[in-house]
């Protein structure tokens, strides 16, 4: 039994999974947070806000110094407009017409602590659209159904398929938790991966 407790701050079922790959035990807990940007709020800034408010707001449900909490966020920003989940099929068409042929950074906010210790960290993510018809928004959509995914876009499944290409350091952070950068934050606070 590890002589620790790892939270992650998150109900998001692509966050465990990828989570799921460090093969660590931990919990998942819903954060306490309002996501609504502040007026003029960058969507780096608002990454990194929203990634430390959520794994804050667990750590204080906590207040256990062994307790780790991992906080984490993306939004798309696309020539500084903001583009988070759409939630309904309309916004998810909007945002992609908008996409189509342009090029938005993935910002993915990470924030882990534990007790007064923490680290933190936001990564980009390159990623350039292919000019999509009508027809082919649609087809994707229906196919992915990616209305709970920032900018409507998934990339682990159909979204390789609209876009062409993808730059990142950590190929993980796209899909929601940079796994990359959380591995060396959790061996900085005593957790080892593997």
């Amino acid at each position: 039994m590890p002589d620790y407790r790892l939270i992650l701050a998150s109900t998001s079922v692509f966050r465990k999974t990828l989570l799921d790959r460090l093969k660590i035990d931990f919990e998942q807990v819903a954060p306490d947070c309002d996501e609504t940007p502040e007026v003029g709020e960058p969507a780096v800034e608002l990454v990194a806000r929203l990634a430390r408010e959520k794994a804050l707001s667990v750590h204080r449900q906590t207040s256990i110094d062994t307790t780790v909490v991992i906080g984490s966020d993306q939004v798309a920003d696309l020539n500084g407009q903001i583009l988070g989940k759409p939630y309904t099929h309309e916004t998810a068409v909007e945002q992609l017409q908008s996409l189509s042929s342009n090029t938005v950074v993935f910002y993915t906010g990470l924030y882990v602590v534990k007790g007064d210790d923490s680290r933190h960290c936001v990564v980009p993510t390159e990623v350039k659209f292919r000019t999509l018809s009508a027809p082919q928004i649609e087809r994707y959509l229906r196919a992915d159904e990616p209305y709970g995914c920032a900018a409507s876009f998934k990339s682990e499944c159909l979204g390789s398929a609209v876009v062409e290409y993808m730059r990142s350091d950590d190929p993980t952070a796209l899909v929601g938790l940079p796994l990359i950068q959380l591995s060396g934050f959790l061996d900085e606070l005593g957790i080892s991966v593997p």
